[in-house]
């Protein structure tokens, strides 16, 4: 079996990102027609200096690899390799950017439809990055038929199921994963689909399990399941639980911005405002000094605002106002993008109300993920017009999902005036 990147599949979180991923949370969401390129490199150069990579002496090898794809950007093998690596850099520190150098490296196959397994494969991740999520399904469903035995396959469509709410096709997933693959590596997926359907006390000891298992050991297998088993305990209504499990992850991998931004986002919604803000600004290299705010992604940056909304200091202005620039920027550049930070800070923060409503709606056709769930609800209800989020209660009951936040919010809504019409 291949290990290797069993537990690829972090980007529904989402931040996800689901975002990441899931694609990863927090993450990219964008209208299957208007995809736009975030980011072209250079000819000359790869762009490492933000970047964990580079700070942890890895350069040379993305860069050769750069070299090697700039070389010949007809070959297939070389572009698949350029690809893979920036796809995962994307994913791992949630930098969308790199989305865009995967599909330049694969734009020569963008349509081509007799390919290998791995390249179906990675077309259909970055088409996913670009949320065309119907033809990123395809491809992965091609990479699957060609090589069914790659766990990493079936751990994205997995994710992709999830992220479309067809927890029908999820299940039938597991059960395909456990006749090629073994219980043990279906159990975690099982795991993740219990608290995605209203069982989280069963995911917490099945996800507890895998942590100890001899099997899951390495770096990525224990950010994966840590991630899950933390919004586990978070959907059963133990934040404090959630809060160590992903402390202690973050100890172990400052790298990781799921964990970080899974972390910071909890303590918000805990009113622990002076941890969040020093948890969304740390250094992610492992230096004590906080980044500077140009140098985090959107999703911290919006962290880093609400914290220190809540702690009312001086910062709040300066920060937010550097988010609303990147915002302004994304639209001057015509980037159709509908991400979480934006949602947030049109909603949560309160900038535009009336915006973040249109925007949960478009979104809400997209991808159907817990944090867009709640967003959706709360625009809905601060503009008095509760049946716009209707969709959301029909996903809940359909899925059987429940969280100590969403599920009161699900409750005002249907007892909301603008739900009945003004009838009681």
């Amino acid at each position: 079996m291949d290990k290797t990147h069993r537990h690829r599949c972090d980007a529904f979180t989402p931040i996800s990102g689901a975002a990441v991923t899931a694609l990863l949370g927090g993450f990219l969401a964008v209208s299957p027609v208007a995809a736009q390129e975030r980011f072209k490199p250079a000819a000359s150069a790869v762009v490492l200096s933000a970047s964990v990579h580079a700070a942890k002496g890895r350069p040379d090898s993305l860069r050769a690899l750069d070299q090697a794809w700039r070389a010949q950007p007809q070959n297939l093998p070389t572009a698949l390799a350029y690809a893979r690596a920036v796809f995962t850099l994307g994913l791992t520190e949630g930098d969308l950017r790199w989305y865009g150098s995967a599909k330049a490296a694969l734009k020569p196959w963008w349509t081509v439809a007799d390919l290998p397994a791995e390249a179906y494969f990675l077309r259909g991740l970055v088409k996913q990055g670009f949320h065309d999520f119907q033809d990123g399904l395809q491809d992965i469903n091609r990479a699957i038929a060609l090589e069914p035995a790659r766990a990493e396959f079936w751990s994205w469509r997995f994710a992709l199921h999830l992220l479309l709410a067809d927890m029908t096709a999820a299940q039938k997933d597991i059960e395909e994963m456990g006749r090629l693959l073994g219980a043990e590596e279906a159990d975690v997926y099982r795991a993740v689909l219990l608290y995605r359907t209203g069982q989280p006390l069963a995911a917490v000891a099945m996800l507890s399990r895998a942590l100890r298992s001899a099997s899951y050991q390495d770096a990525s297998s224990q950010d994966w399941l840590g991630f899950h088993l933390g919004e586990a305990h978070r959907v059963a209504g133990q934040p404090a639980r959630a809060l160590d499990v992903w402390s202690q992850r973050l100890k172990a991998s400052p790298q990781s911005h799921l964990i970080r931004l899974s972390l910071a986002d909890l303590l918000n919604q805990q009113g622990q405002y002076r941890e969040a803000k020093t948890i969304a600004m740390a250094a992610t290299s492992g230096g004590n000094a906080p980044n500077s705010p140009a140098t985090l992604t959107d999703a911290l940056l919006m962290q880093a605002v609400l914290a220190s909304r809540g702690l009312k200091d001086p910062d709040e202005g300066r920060l937010a106002s550097q988010l609303e620039a990147r915002l302004q920027s994304q639209a001057l550049r015509q980037e159709a993008l509908i991400e979480r930070p934006k949602l947030i800070y049109q909603i949560a923060y309160g900038r535009d109300l009336k915006a973040g409503l249109a925007l949960s709606i478009d979104n809400w056709q997209l991808q159907k993920e817990p944090p867009d769930a709640l967003l959706f609800v709360q625009a809905a209800l601060a503009l008095g017009q509760a049946r716009a989020a209707e969709p959301v209660v029909k996903w809940a009951e359909k899925t059987g999902y429940t969280d100590p936040q969403l599920t009161p919010m699900l409750a005002q809504l249907q007892s909301h005036p603008s739900w009945t019409g003004g009838r009681p």
